[in-house]
C-alpha cells in the first residue's frame, strides 16, 4: 500500500479544459518527488487537488489507503494535519513573529480560542533551530529576507508532524545560493521519512535532490522516471523544442 496514490485525476476550471488531466502516480515516505513543466502546464494545480485546498473535477487521491475525495469537516481537517505546503510567496503573517508564525503549523490540532502549548512552543524552538533561526524567533517576519522567510515556512511545516510536504516552487524567488540551501533543509527532512513533492523550474536541482521526477505538460504526464534519465531530447518534449537548460 502506498502512503499517496493520486489515480486518474482530472481538474477543470471552466468544464471545457483540463488543467490535469487523467494524471496518476505513487509517492512513499522515502520518495522526493520533483514536479517539473512550464508555468500553466499542471503543477499547481496538482498539488492543490492532493491537499484539497481545490476540489478534483474526477479521479481519486488516496492516502494511506483511504481516499480523501469525499472528506469534510473534522475528518478533512485531520487529513491535511499530514500534508504540509510550502508555498513560493511563503504566505506567512508579516507583522507577527517568527514564532509565532512558526506555531500556526499547529492550528490544525486545535479547536477555535485554544492557546498554544508550552510543548508545542518548545517544539517551535526546536525546529527554528533546525533552520538556523532560533535567534529571529521575536522578530517580525517582515524584517527577514525571502530565504529566512521561506526557512520559518519550513519550520511551520514541521510544526504540522506532516507525512507529506508538498512545496509549490519555494525557490522560484529566491537567489542561487539560498535556492540551494532551502532544497537542502527539504532533503534532510526528507531523510526522516517525509515525503517531498516539490515543483520546480530548475532541473539541475532536480537532479542534485529528486529521487524521481514527474513531468507535465498541458496537464497530461508527460514523462515520470529518474532525474539522470532527461536528456536534451527529453527536456525538449517536455519544456519545447525553443527551450534550453539554464
Amino acid at each position: 500500500m502506498s502512503l499517496l496514490e493520486v489515480k486518474d485525476l482530472y481538474k477543470s476550471y471552466d468544464g471545457r479544459s483540463y488543467a490535469v488531466n487523467k494524471l496518476s502516480f505513487e509517492a512513499e515516505s522515502q520518495d522526493f518527488i520533483i514536479l517539473l513543466g512550464l508555468s500553466g502546464s499542471g503543477k499547481s494545480t496538482l498539488l492543490r487537488c492532493i491537499n484539497r485546498l481545490i476540489e478534483p473535477s474526477n479521479g481519486d487521491v488516496i492516502f494511506s489507503g483511504s481516499s480523501i475525495i469525499h472528506l469534510k469537516g473534522k475528518e478533512l481537517r485531520e487529513y491535511r494535519r499530514n500534508i504540509a505546503m510550502v508555498f513560493q510567496q511563503f504566505n506567512l503573517i508579516k507583522n507577527l513573529s517568527v514564532l509565532t508564525n512558526v506555531l500556526t503549523g499547529r492550528l490544525g490540532y486545535h479547536g477555535l480560542g485554544s492557546a498554544f502549548t508550552k510543548p508545542e512552543t518548545e517544539a517551535a524552538y526546536r525546529n527554528l533551530e533546525r533552520v538556523g533561526l532560533q535567534d529571529f524567533a521575536k522578530k517580525p517576519v517582515k524584517q527577514l529576507s525571502g530565504g529566512q522567510q521561506q526557512r520559518v515556512a519550513i519550520a511551520r511545516a514541521l510544526m504540522q508532524e506532516p507525512r507529506i510536504i508538498l512545496a509549490d516552487e519555494p525557490v522560484a524567488s529566491l537567489d542561487p545560493a539560498t535556492a540551494d540551501s532551502i532544497m537542502q533543509y527539504l532533503a534532510e527532512i526528507n531523510k526522516e521519512g517525509i515525503a517531498v513533492i516539490c515543483s520546480l523550474h530548475f532541473l539541475s536541482l532536480a537532479r542534485r535532490y529528486g529521487s524521481r521526477v514527474l513531468a507535465l505538460k498541458d496537464g497530461f504526464k508527460a514523462f515520470e522516471g529518474l532525474p539522470t534519465q532527461i536528456d536534451k531530447a527529453r527536456f525538449k518534449e517536455i519544456y519545447g523544442e525553443d527551450a534550453e537548460e539554464i
